[in-house]
This record gives structure tokens, C-alpha cells and sequence, in this order.
């Protein structure tokens, strides 16, 4: 297990270091704060993405090797400097029709003027996540030759909807419609925008994904090899990933004002989500514990209905943490029962 989060381990450690340096040279005699602020940041990270890890972990399994460890350290990159500092930078130019070097300067030297910039941006941000993450939700519920389910009351019907065409879709979009009637005025068009936006991205990615699959599995039934993926996969993962941290991007800002501790923080979180999906791939969890596809993706659907809702109310993280980590908890406590009730039975027979 030590193997798989030494990276972790090491980033942890670098990231304290600068943190507690930065803290010196910015906040001098409050470096302890920081290093506090960084920690609590990284443990909010990793329970508002808990059921991230597992969602990757599926897309993961499908990947070549190669991939799968350019997902830790390419994809950490991306996560940290693209989504935790640079993207939010960019939507802030995007929507307040500054230069992008202005926008980098408050954020580095002006934080509330950036926090102001980046709140105005709050509800078409939540709204295109939200709406990829539901879609991701609705997708596995309603999908044609799903043969397991965790909750069946719920999720029988559910996938009974396979039979009407872009189910997905029409109520996805139903509920950005919605969602775009209860923000501000001001407000209204950039929502609608971002909802659609997540919606049409979530097709493009995925179409193109299982095209890919297709054909890959083609190519193995004439070979012999295992069905994997490439770059494809590897987009694929952190779009879901960039869509996760939204939340806790923007929810972060309530605990820090500094972009640099706050983007230390969240890297430490994302590198442990990355090490623990690399675990669990090697580990063979998901096959292990049956439900837990299930409560991610129970989990995934709940967070989009709280990103939606938050664009209009504000929802304390901990609630978004706790009920992901409750959800994925109970998927994975009834897996361990449903594998006792195997074993009993094998040896019953």
C-alpha cells in the first residue's frame, strides 16, 4: 500500500515545506495557520472527491499502463495548475472582460477583488458541472445491460428509461432550464449557456470514448489482448476530475483568501484521490465490493443536484462531503454483507 501513496507522501511533505515558506515571507507569524489551513484543505479535498476516486478507477481499468501512471503525473499537473489555479483565472476573464494577466495579478496580490470576480462567476460555473456530473449519473443508471443493482427499487425503473431515446438529455436539460429560472436576472443567459455546454461536452466525450472502446475491443477479439484505452480515457478522466472540483474550488475561498495555500491544499487532496484510484485498480476493489460503482455514482448524482441548488443558496461543504462519504460508505458496508452472504452460501452447498 506505501508504494502506491509514496508520491503522495512526498508531495505532502514539499507542499507543507512551501506552504510554511510562504506563510513566512506573506503572513509572517502565522506560518502555523497556514500550514493548518493547507492540511484541512487536502482532507476536504479528499472527502469531496472520495467518490471520484472510484468513478476514475472504472474509467482507469480500461486504460493501457502507461496511461494509468501519466494519469498521476500529467494529470496531477493539470488538476493542480490547470483546474485549481489557471481555470478558474480564465472563467474569471472569461465573464468580467479582463486581460487574463490582470485577472492572474488579483489573484496572486488582490484576493477579494478575485474572490469578488470569481463569486460573480459562482452559478454558470456549478451549473456546467453540475450538468456533466448528472449526465455521468444518469448515463450508468439508465444504461441498457447494467445487470446489477444496489438500491432495486429505485434503480430497475431507472434503467427502464434506456427505452426512451436521450433520456439523459431531456432531463438534464429540463432541470438547467429550471435551475436557470431561479438564479438572478443577470444571471439567467450564462447559466443556460454553461448547463448546455456541460450537457453537449458530456456527449462529445463520451460518444468519442465509447467509439473508441468499440473499436478496441474489436481489435482485441482478433488478437487476444485486453480491450485499453489511451489519450481518450485519459481526457475522459479529467474532465470528470475538473467537473468534481468546482465545488470544492470555489467552496475553498470561504476557508482561505491566499490562491497559493489554497492551491497546495487541494494538489495534496487531488495527488491522494490519484493515488488511492491507482490502488484500487490494482487492488481490484470494484470487482471486490460490487455496490461501490453504485454509491459513486448515487453520490456523483447528489452532488450535481447540490451544485444546481447552490447557485441561487448557499450549501456548506461539509454537507456535500459527508453525504458523498455516507453514500459511498453504505454502498461499500453492503458489499462486505452481500460477499459474507456468498461465502455462507458456497459453504452451506
Amino acid at each position: 500500500m506505501i508504494k502506491h501513496f509514496k508520491g503522495s507522501i512526498l508531495v505532502t511533505i514539499l507542499g507543507l515545506i512551501i506552504a510554511f515558506l510562504w506563510g513566512m515571507q506573506k503572513h509572517s507569524g502565522n506560518e502555523m495557520l497556514c500550514l493548518f489551513i493547507v492540511i484541512f484543505l487536502a482532507i476536504l479535498e479528499i472527502t469531496l472527491s472520495f467518490d471520484n476516486a472510484v468513478v476514475n478507477a472504472m474509467k482507469l481499468e480500461k486504460m493501457t499502463e502507461n496511461w494509468q501512471h501519466r494519469f498521476v503525473t500529467w494529470g496531477i499537473i493539470i488538476a493542480v495548475f490547470g483546474m485549481r489555479f489557471l481555470f478558474p483565472v480564465v472563467v474569471v476573464a472569461i465573464f468580467s472582460g479582463l486581460s487574463f494577466a490582470q485577472v492572474a495579478n488579483l489573484a496572486l496580490n488582490d484576493v477579494d477583488n478575485y474572490t469578488h470576480y470569481l463569486h460573480l462567476c459562482h452559478a454558470p460555473l456549478v451549473t456546467f458541472g453540475g450538468a456533466f456530473l448528472f449526465m455521468l449519473f444518469l448515463s450508468y443508471f439508465c444504461h441498457e445491460e447494467k445487470d446489477v443493482h444496489w438500491l432495486s427499487f429505485i434503480e430497475e425503473p431507472m434503467q427502464k428509461l434506456h427505452m426512451l431515446k436521450s433520456t439523459e438529455v431531456i432531463i438534464t436539460a429540463l432541470i438547467v432550464i429550471g435551475v436557470h429560472y431561479i438564479v438572478k436576472p443577470e444571471y439567467q443567459l450564462s447559466v443556460l449557456v454553461a448547463g448546455f455546454s456541460g450537457i453537449i461536452l458530456y456527449l462529445l466525450i463520451d460518444g468519442v470514448s465509447k467509439t473508441l472502446e468499440n473499436i478496441a475491443e474489436k481489435k482485441a477479439s482478433i488478437t487476444g489482448e485486453t480491450a485499453k484505452l489511451g489519450f481518450i480515457g485519459f481526457l475522459y478522466l479529467e474532465l470528470i476530475d475538473a467537473s468534481f472540483s468546482l465545488d470544492g474550488v470555489l467552496g475553498s475561498f470561504a476557508i482561505s483568501k491566499d490562491i497559493i495555500i489554497i492551491t497546495i491544499g487541494l494538489a495534496i487532496g487531488a495527488m491522494f484521490v490519484r493515488s488511492l484510484t491507482l490502488y484500487m485498480v490494482e487492488m481490484k476493489t470494484l470487482k471486490q465490493y460490487i455496490y461501490l460503482e453504485h454509491g459513486a455514482h448515487w453520490a456523483i448524482g447528489f452532488l450535481a443536484i447540490i451544485m444546481f441548488i447552490s447557485t441561487n443558496y448557499e450549501i456548506p461543504e461539509a454537507v456535500t462531503g459527508l453525504t458523498g462519504l455516507f453514500i459511498v460508505g453504505k454502498a461499500f458496508f453492503d458489499s462486505l454483507k452481500n460477499n459474507k452472504n456468498i461465502s455462507s452460501n458456497t459453504l452451506e452447498e
